[in-house]
């Protein structure tokens, strides 16, 4: 057996129709013709001198040494894929790129400032932003997948490492015209009775928020859940509830009609940066993760 004749698309066709049961199934998944996946099996069953399936009118069955051949080549790829993704890491930690996950409020409240004095201060990185809900910004950090992430105060993992670099509190965002924008200074207790238009809970804010209407006394009556603020102010620009919105949201503001009122006692949520404990920062990660620290320093 001459190993150079196998080539590695080889070896992922026999894996397809091994997990496929069938050349037909792991062709539509792959993109290859049937009769192309049965002449590279062929081929690679004549190079190897072994069969490697069984073939009936019904499905393909992997022989005993198939089976055996099967695992350990998952294996073997499966760290070769590794390795290659480690590779393919250091090669853009040395070319500065560097990925941070953000939720929606944080890429828009914050992350403008810290674009432009990375292009200002630090030409070299090329910051790559993924706008993310929290859960998911939380479960790239945690797969490696970005350097690190910016998340509202969440309970987190122990294999992650958080800081606060940031306090903001809640504010209420309601029609001009409402009865409670009149009120000289507005307390949580205002919002009891109140039809709420809130965030849903793919937002790390919204227990924050429930939590905070509950410590106050007040029993939430919630007409509408929503993903986007943007979306929020317009429901309230049509005069239909008032809504409790984090601070940085504001910069999304841009509906007349509306008003904004801070809430007392004040409700801050904190910001946090979260990284993989088992995983160092690149040099220019670490830049971009110290800009941020100073431009919203608490």
């Amino acid at each position: 057996m001459n190993i150079s004749n196998i080539s590695l698309r080889q070896l992922r066709i026999f894996l397809a129709v091994a997990e496929h049961h069938g050349f037909s199934r792991a062709g539509n998944m792959i993109s290859l013709t049937q009769s192309a996946m049965s002449h590279s099996i062929g081929d690679l069953e004549s190079e190897l001198g072994i069969r490697l399936f069984e073939r009936t009118t019904r499905e393909v069955l992997l022989t005993q040494e198939g089976a055996e051949l099967s695992e350990a080549l998952r294996r073997v790829l499966g760290e070769l894929e590794t390795t290659l993704c480690t590779a393919q890491s250091r090669a853009e930690r040395r070319r500065g790129l560097v990925h941070v996950a953000t939720s929606p409020t944080i890429s828009a409240g914050i992350m403008p400032d810290c674009i432009a004095q990375i292009v200002e201060n630090y030409p070299q990185i090329n910051l790559i932003i993924h706008d993310q809900v929290q859960q998911q910004a939380m479960q790239m950090v945690l797969n490696g997948e970005v350097d690190f992430g910016v998340i509202i105060e969440p309970s987190v993992p122990s294999d992650l490492y958080t800081e606060t670099f940031m306090e903001e509190p809640f504010c209420l965002v309601l029609p001009e015209h409402h009865q409670i924008a009149r009120l000289k200074k507005v307390t949580w207790r205002d919002l009891q009775n109140q039809e709420l238009v809130l965030l849903d809970y793919a937002s790390g804010s919204r227990p924050l928020i429930d939590n905070a209407l509950i410590r106050h006394g007040v029993t939430p009556h919630v007409i509408q859940e929503l993903g986007h603020v943007t979306t929020i102010f317009r429901i309230l620009q049509s005069g239909i509830g008032v809504s409790v919105i984090p601070q940085l949201a504001l910069s999304s503001l841009e509906c007349s009609g509306l008003a904004v009122r801070q809430l007392w006692p004040i409700e801050n949520r904190r910001l946090q940066l979260v990284r993989r404990r088992n995983r160092s920062l690149s040099t220019a990660a670490t830049a971009v993760w110290t800009l941020i620290q100073k431009l919203c320093q608490v």
